[in-house]
This record gives C-alpha cells, structure tokens and sequence, in this order.
C-alpha cells in the first residue's frame, strides 16, 4: 500500500557531467533551503576544487537553470572565484517540481531545516505540508518560531498530521488552546504530540471540550511541559528523546481523562 504522503516526480530528461559557468546558475528562495553565509565562508577557506562534486539543477522552460541542490557549493565558488561548475541537470520542471526534487535528494543526508523543509514542501504543493497548512491557518496559527501565534514544532506537527491527519492536527491545536490560551508553551511539540496521540487512538469516543477542561484544570501548560520532561527523564537519571516525552505526556492525559469517569476508561 503506497503512503499517503510519498514524494513523487514526473519522469523527466537528465544530464549527466555538465559544465555549468557559475554566473550563469540563479537561485529561487522558495524551492531552496536558506543561505547559510557564514557556513559558505567557512567551506571556501577549507576548499578542495577537486572535490566539490556535482550539484543538481533545473533547466526550466525558458532556459534558466536554477540551483537545486548545491546552493554553498556554488556560492563558495562565487567567494572563490571558480568559473564552473560540474552538474546533473534536470529538464522540464517547474517550481513546484524542482521543491520535490530538492526534498528528494536531501530526504536522507543533508538534512534542511525543519522550518526550509516545511517551506519548500508548502512550494512543492505536497499534501502533506499543504494539509499541514490548512490546519494551522484554520486555527489562525501559522508555522514559524515558537510564539503566542505560531508553532515551531515543525516535525512534532508533520507527524501528527502524517498519522492521524489533518482533522486531527485542528482538533489538537484546538484542545490546546481551549486547555491552556495562547501561550508560547501551548504549542510546545511534546503537548501536542501526546494530545494528537491520545485523540488518533482515542477520538471517536472523546469531547474535545471535556478533555480541554481536564488538562487545564489540571495545570498550566508551562507545568505540564516541565512535568513531562522530568517524568520522561525519571528526575534526570536516563536519557530522553522527543518520542519518550510524547509517550509520556500521552499517559498522563490518559490519567486525566479517566479520573472521575467510571465506564469507557481508556486506561481500562
């Protein structure tokens, strides 16, 4: 069975060990990570010329040849004053494709940023960053640095939305907000996490509005944020990754939800 949110490309024509002058490659900001500047300068004074490898580019329509992947590469050329660069050019995509190309060979090493990759998936048009999208600005949040109004739990959110779905990525932001206001804790990825686990195994038999009541009743969610990583940590003793930290906020709002209830206990 295929994933719902695979990255597809088209089948295109591409070249292989094509010389490309530097001053002839452009960038487009929204199909590409950001400049790193001084990760650039820091490359150009450790450079090898015969090692720079091939960068991958996009020959669009109209002949101009956009940077895919290799962006420091090109620009250390630039600091360097390296006329040429050797490329894999790939012919025929537009915008939206050369984004899914970039995520595609960045998928396994040289990771972008979780926020470059949320950005350049919202360009790309790929469901799963769209779907994303359509749950934050329906709550009127947008994704970016953690704020009162936006949420920079990139990963912690794209997951939610990759298993359970966009429904119930709204229903988390709302709980979350019904719980605690608009803080910046309130968006804090392990809350969410444990609340969009609790409402993708548990929400068709759950009201939203009591589940809010309870967690918020319960404490604020800075409280909550710092019991939950020392509950995860055991006090401090072992070591604790994101995912314990969801796991662990997802059993205590199981607790929370059960007390006082005497039938349909989730945790019976």
């Amino acid at each position: 069975m295929p994933k719902k949110y695979a990255y597809e490309l088209r089948k295109h024509r591409v070249e292989h060990g094509v010389r490309i002058p530097v001053e002839e490659l452009k960038i487009d900001e929204k199909a590409q990570r950001t400049l790193n500047e001084a990760r650039a300068k820091g490359m150009a004074k450790n450079l090898v010329p015969e090692a720079i490898g091939t960068i991958v580019v996009s020959q669009r329509a109209n002949g101009d040849r956009y940077i895919v992947d290799g962006m420091h590469r090109w620009h250390v050329c630039k600091l360097a004053d390296i006329p040429e660069l050797v490329a894999e050019v790939h012919h025929g995509l537009d915008q939206q494709e050369e984004a899914v190309l970039f995520l595609i060979k960045n998928r396994e090493s040289s990771k972008p940023a979780p926020l470059d990759e949320y950005k350049i998936g919202l360009t790309a048009g790929l469901p799963l960053f769209v779907d994303t999208e359509s749950a934050l600005r329906k709550r009127n949040l947008a994704m970016g640095s953690t704020g009162v109004n936006t949420v920079g739990a990139v990963a912690g959110v794209l997951r939610i939305t990759d298993l359970y779905g966009p429904e119930t990525l709204e229903r988390t932001l709302t709980v979350a907000e019904d719980a605690w206001g608009r803080t910046k804790e309130t968006w804090d990825g392990m809350l969410l996490g444990g609340i969009g686990m609790f409402l993708g195994k548990h929400g068709d038999s759950v009201d939203d509005k009591l589940l809010a009541e309870k967690l918020g009743k319960k404490a604020p969610a800075f409280r909550w944020r710092a019991d939950i990583t020392t509950l995860a940590s055991a006090g401090g003793t072992q070591h604790s990754g994101t995912g314990s930290r969801v796991s662990t906020c997802y059993a205590r709002i199981v607790v929370e939800w059960d007390k006082g209830r005497r039938k349909n206990r989730i945790a019976a």
